[in-house]
């Protein structure tokens, strides 16, 4: 087998790999390198000369001219005499350069060294897929289900190319069927050995953020700005956005007319609940709509340690946190602000004492309202010392009903 043929040989591989000739060239200079190094234990000797425009490579030997009958290793020197028989003005002590056939390496280190160009075709193959798809992390991609192997969906696009989706990166409510499209954004790319593998995510908040950039063309010409989206998958997202015209409207622009705009996405996402605020510099404002409409009284800022006191009536709370704590957990996430929510004490609190019958005797209750005190936060707010002097009850009556009035209250 001549050079070119060798070059030949892998010409399928090229054209399948899309490598060019330029790299293929360098693939075939470094693999003929590593093979002289096995044969000769060093290429240092050896100059290896490829042409990528004839699609040909030479390698030469350069040899040390030594006296005659002084040679002690015939790949490294050359006799002086066997020198001028190439050339008469060869002086001993010169560099003797001599081309080496491929053939003249023998069949087993054709082989070899056909074994080593495929090797380095893969590792390039490898090192070129690796930077390609690391670079589109973020990215959405669409393929079909090829097989399924253990929890892991394997996933191959139209140019063929796999994708693997973890289990834990699958929406709960995931089900995928042979043959059945899929969405997922890839993650990272990762070396298995010496081979990468590309992992997608359809949990992945950027997976939501891609899908609003397909379904809605005002986020993804910059009209509409989307600030931050978080997740839980399959339950509930939020996702803040913002407009640098004012006379835009982001929120309406995402939701669209009945929801029709973001109904696509929650689609994908099998469903999931998608709450769609407007953006605040102001850190109160933004707490209180992370929250969603539900009414609040006061909203304290700690910027320093990034926590946000939610003071809410009572009947908000529930509200505020949410089914199993989403609600505040997703609001916390999407502010940057660690929430925590307190009852706001409001007069509306107040309980008549006429209310506690079944728990005080009504003769006691009538001590407080003739003299005016027919609720439980009026009787609370006063020292015992001063109901001592206007009910005629002892001590220990009085702070028995303040105690079972407490414990309704607080």
């Amino acid at each position: 087998m001549d050079n070119l043929a060798l070059i030949e040989s892998f010409g399928d591989f090229k054209d399948e790999k899309g490598i060019s000739k330029i790299d293929l060239m360098a693939i075939i200079e470094d693999s003929l390198k590593t093979l002289l190094k096995k044969r000769y234990d060093s290429d240092d000797h050896f100059d290896v000369i490829v042409n990528p425009d004839k699609g040909d490579f030479q390698i030469f030997l350069n040899k040390k001219i030594v006296e005659d009958q002084m040679s002690e290793d015939d790949d490294l020197e050359i006799e002086i005499s066997e020198a001028k028989k190439i050339d008469p003005t060869f002086e001993v002590g010169e560099e003797f350069t001599q081309e080496i056939p491929l053939a003249q390496l023998g069949r087993r280190n054709i082989l070899t060294l056909k074994q080593i160009l495929a090797t380095k075709l893969q590792e390039h193959n490898n090192a070129a897929m690796y930077e390609m798809f690391k670079d589109r992390i973020g990215e959405v991609i669409v393929g079909e289900v090829h097989h399924i192997r253990g929890k892991q969906v394997i996933i191959l696009d139209d140019e063929g190319n796999e994708y693997i989706l973890p289990k834990e990166n699958q929406i709960p409510t995931d089900f995928f069927k042979k043959g059945e499209s899929v969405r997922a954004v890839i993650e990272k790319v990762d070396f298995k050995g010496s081979k990468p593998q590309i992992i997608v995510s359809r949990t992945a908040p950027k997976f939501l953020e891609k899908l609003l950039e397909l379904e809605i063309p005002e986020i993804l010409d910059g009209t509409i700005i989307l600030k931050k989206a978080v997740r839980i998958p399959g339950e509930k997202a939020k996702i803040a956005v913002d407009a640098l015209d004012e006379r835009i409207d982001p929120v309406g622009a995402c939701v669209g007319v009945k929801g029709s705009r973001i109904h696509g996405v929650v689609r994908e996402l099998r469903n999931e609940n998608i709450d769609v605020i407007q953006w605040s510099k102001n850190p109160e404002v933004l707490v209180k709509r992370a929250l969603g409409g539900v009414e609040i009284n006061k909203v304290e800022i700690n910027e320093e340690d990034h926590y946000a006191l939610v003071y809410a009536p009572v009947e908000e709370i529930s509200k505020i946190i949410g089914k199993q704590g989403q609600n505040i957990k997703l609001a916390s996430w999407l502010t940057d602000y660690e929430i925590d929510v307190y009852r706001e004490k409001q007069e509306d609190d107040d309980v008549e004492l006429k209310e506690f019958d079944d728990e005080i005797e009504q003769w006691i209750i009538d001590e407080f309202t003739k003299v005016g005190l027919d609720t439980a936060r009026s009787v609370l707010d006063k020292d015992t010392d001063v109901l001592l002097n206007l009910v005629d009850l002892e001590e220990e009556t009085i702070e028995e009903v303040k105690r079972i009035l407490r414990e309704e209250l607080e």
